[in-house]
């Protein structure tokens, strides 16, 4: 059976491949997720984007019994969400934070996360590699394993 595995995107990641392509690139969303799927044919990809804070809580509680893995990009979220914190912190699937950009390389307030610390691991500024990095050791970390 294949892993299953979810995408999770917050605020303005919509926007991908129009919003300031010199921080996140030219390239949208719909189109790198099309070819990460034929990159990992073997995985049960799935995607799933929301600027609204409770929509992106309800999807991870939906999914984190279930799902092997969850790759999340919170987008602001990540500096302002304890409810979030708290809805990793309460499922069973493995989390990886990931950021498209150099979150520490920017403004000040973009170095705190308060998700992080329920997340198992966080990929930041590799572009939308990121997520083919997280996906990487998703597939590759025993389902047993407590990390």
């Amino acid at each position: 059976m294949a892993r299953k595995i979810q995408i999770i995107n917050g605020p303005n990641l919509n926007l991908l491949g129009k919003r300031e392509p010199d921080v996140y690139g030219s390239l949208d969303f719909d189109t790198f997720f099309t070819n990460l799927k034929r990159n990992f044919e073997g995985l049960d990809l799935h995607y799933f984007q929301s600027n609204v804070e409770g929509e992106l809580i309800n999807k991870i509680h939906e999914v984190g019994f279930d799902f092997d893995g969850i790759i999340l990009n919170a987008g602001a979220y990540t500096h302002t969400s304890i409810a979030i914190h708290d809805a990793i912190g309460a499922i069973k699937a493995p989390v990886v934070e990931v950021h498209i950009s150099n979150v520490y390389a920017r403004e000040e307030f973009r170095h705190t996360s308060l998700i992080t610390s329920k997340c198992k691991g966080l990929i930041t500024g590799f572009g939308l590699e990121g997520y083919a990095l997280a996906l990487l050791w998703l597939i590759n970390r025993p389902a047993d394993k407590q990390v």
